[in-house]
């Protein structure tokens, strides 16, 4: 049976491009392809089921061509354990050029496929066949979520009470036995109240073990609705048969109670991991004052457009990005950077969505809306973090895709090796029921990323945003941070110290010269000598033939001359002879030395300084502590480089660095064995944050920062890297320990069972707590504080 595929192709700059794919597609066996250059798109059809659809796409990428993927994220309900995670991922990585994940504790996954080959509503269709939920989730703050868990929790709530109630004459009666009493409820009576908890209170154990089943796999559910079913039909079987055995309704009655409160509370728990994104949901106002022709109207804040002009009050949120066009008022961003001081706030500054506008009104232009805002990409942000997977949990994954299947062996093996060993099959098949109770994946499934969900909560609220569970993983193994100096270790807002112009140069006309080269540059060196040149009432001149060398400086053509500025190193390679003497004693001084020369002569020189971040030697001290060794990398001078470094105490520093050059050293670093981190600023060190196995934006609220950065460090403070670091080390340390329970607690109880020492109902309550405490001890990791509070 033939299949047809239409997916896009990107890379092709012609027909003849189209031509090459046919050709190389039509190639293989069992393969007819067509190529539409116009549309960008190639349609494929697999004549015989030896043609793959994964050999296709291969065969295009592999000729140079792109083939574009996409991702979801979804939304399930059902599972109810880490057994149905696997099997949800199973059954999505079976989908041709998929890739899911699935977050057991956050009840989401991620998925990665190409479209045309694979589509949304065909991966939901798959989950569902599977016999569980799935929606693609809203994109947008979705305010409704914590309502839907609450009423979820309710309903669980209800449940366990009704279950409860129905138990408590056995409860009762197993007290009485312990004091003394003899008296029991006749086995009719104990029937009659166990029968409405097996099959009405416990109905969704039922149907989540039949979903499960019928999906080809088993789970946590039908362990428990196996050992339960097996008491209950084995004790009625006693009635009705009349047989001389002891019933034990009250262990398949404790057993589905017990599970019920262990599921209530592992709920609750779940929920409370979340708390970080609520708090960051709850920041965003749901009405926004528009300006309309002079008139203020109350407008829901989805119905904001870019470009409106909205009235915020004093103490009122801010409902989106913005940009102030009238007043001043001082604006807690405590939400974006964990730094409670507010920031004033005036003409033409930008403001962010959540925000807290605090003792003035101020008048704003949108500028960025919805899913634009710095909010919502903090939170989607978070969310991906949370949703994603570390390489730690893969071991638990493992011993979760086979956990079910052994426990139902070994559960077997406890029957029937016990009864032809003591002759008992009554107390062997007890055993057998204490093994299939006992045993439960769902604390190797919550380990790790309950454990995320709280560290990437905290981290957004102390302005420590992880891209993704791997960076929070790394970063508490790095052994060297590389830092850039300007605007890492220094403010980043240089400043002209001193004007020296070569003997016959005016200064005014030095002045001249390097403001035409740099108004129009971002460069903080350039941006330096525009400001000090504006100050001093210098006008621009006519330029052209303008040509910037990046790390290097600028050439031009001023007045018919040839022009340059930059560094000494520029000049030496231009073959343009410096004042060596001067050159030397401004960078010994720790000066940035801006050399101006015209028809190959120097007109003079420029020195500009920078100074340290308040928190630079305290930080790098701390990092020291930690054991974690520093290097310094900076395009600056030797001479300068050598102050700075002397001055912060780093343990090695190269100088003379080119932008293109940063990304080499990391890797050169990294090849020595060592675990790098990077931290820069997010915009011009993208290639070396990339490069590192952690990358640190600081001070970055620009959204390249958050395409960049492994973590993005919205407060502009270098502790924030020790804070980062500590948080990955408190998370790791909060998952090293979830998983030594859950398995210590599988590794002791299921032995325990299968020899018969453990009652089903103390099994039963061992399996309902064990979820519940790796959860709790997940959420003990709020205690965490970041060293930089601490110690303030």
């Amino acid at each position: 049976m033939s299949q047809t595929f239409g997916f896009p192709v990107g890379g092709m700059s012609c027909a003849a491009c189209a031509a090459r794919i046919e050709k190389i597609l039509n190639r293989q066996d069992g393969v007819k392809a067509t190529v539409n250059f116009a549309s960008g798109r190639v349609q494929v059809m697999l004549e015989n089921p030896a043609a793959s659809i994964g050999n296709v796409v291969s065969a295009i990428r592999k000729a140079g061509f792109t083939v574009a993927e996409q991702s979801v994220d979804l939304s399930l309900t059902g599972m109810s354990c880490a057994s149905c995670a696997a099997r949800i991922e199973k059954v999505l990585n079976r989908l041709p050029l998929t890739r899911a994940s699935v977050n057991f504790a956050a009840e989401r996954a991620h998925v990665v496929f190409v479209p045309g080959i694979v589509e949304p509503d065909a991966i939901i269709n798959r989950v569902e066949k599977a016999g569980f939920g799935a929606k693609l989730l809203d994109n947008s703050l979705n305010k409704d979520e914590h309502a839907q868990r609450e009423q979820a929790w309710r309903r669980e709530r209800n449940g366990f009470l009704l279950t409860l109630v129905l138990s408590l004459p056995f409860f009762a009666q197993m007290v009485a036995m312990l004091l003394g009493f003899t008296a029991m409820m006749p086995d009719w009576l104990q029937c009659a109240l166990a029968t409405p908890v097996q099959f009405y209170c416990a109905r969704h154990l039922y149907q989540r073990a039949w979903n499960a089943v019928r999906g080809g796999s088993a789970n946590m559910d039908v362990l428990v609705v196996l050992g339960t079913s097996i008491t209950y039909f084995f004790s009625t079987a006693v009635i009705v048969l009349g047989l001389k055995q002891p019933v034990y309704f009250e262990a398949d009655v404790a057993i589905i109670t017990l599970i019920s409160l262990g599921r209530l509370m592992e709920t609750r728990a779940r929920d409370r991991t979340s708390a970080g994104i609520e708090r960051l949901l709850r920041l965003q106002p749901q009405i926004a004052h528009v300006e309309s022709d002079g008139v203020v109207i109350d407008r829901p804040v989805a119905d904001v457009r870019v470009d409106d002009i909205l009235i915020v009050r004093p103490g009122e949120s801010i409902p989106v990005d913005g940009e102030v066009v009238d007043g001043a008022s001082d604006v807690n961003e405590a939400m974006l950077t964990g730094e409670s001081l507010p920031v004033l706030k005036k003409n033409a500054d930008k403001v962010f969505g959540g925000t807290m506008n605090t003792t003035g009104a101020l008048r704003i232009r949108a500028t960025g809306v919805g899913a634009d805002t710095a909010l919502a990409h903090i939170v989607n942000m978070v969310e991906q973090a949370q949703g994603s997977k570390a390489s730690v949990q893969r071991l638990a994954d493992r011993v979760s895709a086979i956990f079910v299947p052994a426990v139902l062996i070994l559960a077997l093996l406890t029957f029937l090796v016990g009864w032809l060993v003591t002759d008992n099959a009554t107390w062997s098949l007890v055993s057998a029921v204490s093994v299939l109770v006992i045993a439960c994946p769902c604390s190797l499934g919550l380990a790790t990323p309950t454990a995320i969900m709280v560290g990437t909560g905290l981290g957004a609220r102390a302005g420590i945003l992880f891209r993704n569970a791997n960076a929070l993983e790394r970063a508490e193994k790095l052994t060297t941070i590389i830092m850039d100096k300007t605007g890492t270790l220094t403010e980043g807002h240089p400043s002209v110290s001193e004007v020296q112009p070569a003997p016959g140069i005016e200064p005014a006309h030095l002045l001249a010269i390097a403001y035409t080269l740099e108004k129009d540059s971002e460069h903080p060196l350039a941006r330096a000598i525009s400001d000090y040149a504006v100050a001093a009432g210098t006008r621009a001149l006519p330029v052209t033939q303008f040509r910037a060398l990046p790390g290097m400086g600028v050439t031009a053509q001023v007045d018919g001359a040839p022009i340059h500025i930059g560094s000494p190193r520029f000049m030496h390679e231009a073959g343009i002879p410096l004042d060596d003497a001067s050159v030397t004693r401004l960078e010994q001084a720790g000066r940035t030395v801006i050399v101006v020369a015209a028809d190959a002569r120097v007109l003079g020189y420029i020195a500009l300084s920078d100074r340290l971040r308040a928190d630079a030697v305290e930080t790098v001290a701390a990092l020291h502590k930690a054991g974690i060794r520093i290097v310094m990398l900076t395009g600056d001078n030797q001479h300068a480089a050598a102050v700075v470094a002397q001055q912060v105490g780093v343990d090695d520093y190269l100088a003379g660095v080119l932008p293109g050059d940063k990304a080499h050293n990391v890797e050169k670093y990294r090849a020595a064995g060592q675990t790098v981190g990077m931290v820069g600023d997010g915009i011009n060190d993208a290639p070396a944050l990339a490069a590192a196995d952690v990358g640190f934006a600081i001070g970055a609220g620009a959204a390249i920062a958050l395409d960049t950065a492994d973590v993005v460090l919205m407060k502009s403070e270098l502790t924030s890297v020790l804070d980062a670091i500590s948080l990955s080390r408190a998370t790791l340390a909060k998952i090293r320990q979830n998983l030594f329970f859950a398995f210590i607690y599988n590794i002791l109880g299921l032995p325990l069972a299968a020899f018969g020492l453990l009652n089903p109902i103390v099994a039963g309550a061992a399996m309902a707590m064990s979820s519940v405490s790796v959860v709790s001890n997940s959420l003990l990791l709020n205690r965490w504080k970041a060293p930089s509070t601490r110690r303030g």
